[in-house]
């Protein structure tokens, strides 16, 4: 059986939504769950969704990372050989074995970097990349890196389009996936000095390189995969979440106050608009898988529903069973010998 380490302290909300998501998780998809966290609090969260003889157990954590923690007091209490916060203790379990993947909802930075102290890198990756999935006018497209790094180097670009084009093959179904970069102009010879060294790197790389893509191009489904540098990527998504809540949110001030027949016109429309904030609504996906650390780790949005985090733990059972993992590394080897 398939194990999930879960911290119990991630969301804004926690620990309610993380616990009751874990349980929803481990009803559904038959996975085992290890709830990381200070049990006085997770403990009767838990007692209350009624578990039974699910596969559920705690490891009291009693110490957690917050947004207040950064700069060099995060890095010392992301490295520490002793650490006691539920990030810290819940990525040891998957170092040690005892566990698949590690599942938060918690601070990004800290997830990161906790997870960059305590597992390192895979050999051949120098920067790992947070890699979420965007919608698309033809289904979905990783995007990676979309905050981990603000600088990057063109041999990191080939190292996060080598690791999404696993990740989209072997969690996303998507044979021979399309690569692009991530440029202001789709001609050849565009976009900045990180884009332009990068392109020679992808066009050698054996991967299915598309080309350089703007925005549209990515939104529209042209590639699978889309590279950039974390701030780039940030606002991408960013930006791209923001669209999309304008868009409904507007819909429904226009269909309110535009009189009888709008409303008429609402209720008609009503399957497709809740079939669009589906696709829009991040607790589909549930979070966005750490590439690049000798580990498996996801991490979503602090805001996360139980849903969301039911989804994270499907996503991440995925990336387990489909041995996404040795994937990589077999991949990122096979890079390094050209």
């Amino acid at each position: 059986m398939t194990s999930i380490v879960v911290d119990a302290m991630g969301s804004d909300n926690y620990p309610t939504p993380d616990v009751e998501g874990a349980v929803m998780a481990a009803r559904e998809y038959g996975v085992e769950i290890i709830l990381v966290g200070d049990e006085s609090k997770t403990r009767p969260v838990l007692d209350a969704q009624n578990p039974g003889s699910l596969p559920i157990r705690i490891v009291h954590a009693p110490e957690m990372l917050t947004m207040e923690d950064k700069g060099m007091a995060l890095a010392l209490k992301a490295r520490r050989p002793d650490a006691k916060n539920s990030m810290a203790v819940g990525i040891d379990l998957v170092k040690k074995g005892e566990a698949g993947a590690f599942v938060t909802m918690g601070n990004t930075g800290a997830g990161v970097a906790t997870s960059y102290f305590r597992l390192g890198t895979i050999k051949g990756v120098d920067l790992p990349a947070v890699a979420p999935i965007f919608p698309t006018a033809t289904g979905s497209c990783v995007v990676l890196d979309i905050g981990a790094n603000p600088e990057c180097k063109p041999i990191n670009l080939l190292q996060f389009a080598i690791m999404g084009s696993i990740y989209a093959e072997k969690v996303r179904g998507v044979k021979n996936p399309k690569v692009g970069l991530v440029s202001n102009g789709e001609e050849e010879g565009k976009g900045n000095d990180l884009v332009k060294g990068a392109t020679p790197l992808l066009k050698n790389s054996g991967l299915n390189f598309y080309g350089n893509v703007e925005g549209k191009e990515v939104i529209g489904g042209k590639v699978d995969v889309a590279v950039t540098d974390g701030f780039t990527g940030n606002v991408m998504l960013k930006t791209a979440e923001a669209v999309g809540k304008l868009i409904l949110d507007q819909v429904k001030v226009k269909i309110k106050s535009g009189g009888p027949l709008t409303m008429l016109g609402g209720a008609l429309v009503k399957p497709a608009l809740t079939s669009l904030k589906s696709l829009l609504d991040p607790s589909e996906q549930g979070a966005a898988v750490l590439l690049g650390v000798n580990g498996l780790v996801l991490i979503g949005h602090g805001r996360s529903d139980n849903v969301a985090v039911k989804s994270a733990i499907r996503l991440a059972k995925n990336a387990v069973e489909s041995n996404m993992l040795d994937a990589i590394k077999t991949a990122i080897e096979e890079s390094l010998k050209k």
